[in-house]
C-alpha cells in the first residue's frame, strides 16, 4: 500500500474534515443535522477518495471522481453560507481557501497522472542494429 499521509492534498482534506467536525458542533439545530451532516460526510468522502486515488492503478479516473466530490462540497458550503449556517464569519473564508487549495492540488495531480499514463501507453522504440 502506498503511503498517502504525506500528500499535501490529503493533509488539506484531513484538515477540512477536522475543521468541520469542530464547527458543526456550534451550528443551530436546523443546520447541524442537515447541512452540518452533509459537510462532515462529504469532507470525509473527499479524504477517502484521496486514499483510493493514491492506491489506484487508474489514478486519473479516481482523481476525476475526487474533483467531482470537491465541487459537490463547494455547493454545500455555499448553501451553508447563504443560509447563515456558519456561526463564525471567518469560517466561510477559511473553508473557501482550503477548498481552493484542495482543488488546485487535485487538478495538478490529475495533470501529472494523465501525463504519466500517456507516456506509459507510448510504445518504446528499440533500435536494433
Amino acid at each position: 500500500m502506498v503511503i498517502y499521509e504525506n500528500l499535501a492534498v490529503y493533509k488539506s482534506a484531513f484538515d477540512l474534515c477536522v475543521y468541520f467536525e469542530k464547527i458543526v458542533k456550534n451550528f443551530d439545530k436546523g443546520h447541524k443535522f442537515a447541512i452540518g451532516a452533509d459537510l462532515k460526510n462529504k469532507s470525509r468522502q473527499i479524504a477517502l477518495q484521496v486514499i483510493r486515488a493514491n492506491n489506484s492503478q487508474k489514478k486519473s479516473e479516481d482523481i476525476q471522481e475526487l474533483i467531482i466530490l470537491i465541487e459537490e462540497l463547494k455547493l454545500i458550503v455555499r448553501l451553508c453560507q447563504e443560509t447563515n449556517g456558519f456561526s463564525n464569519k471567518n469560517s466561510y473564508s477559511y473553508v473557501s481557501k482550503l477548498l481552493t487549495n484542495i482543488t488546485s492540488q487535485a487538478n495538478n495531480w490529475l495533470l501529472c497522472s494523465q501525463k504519466r499514463e500517456q507516456t506509459e501507453k507510448k510504445p518504446r522504440v528499440v533500435n536494433v542494429k
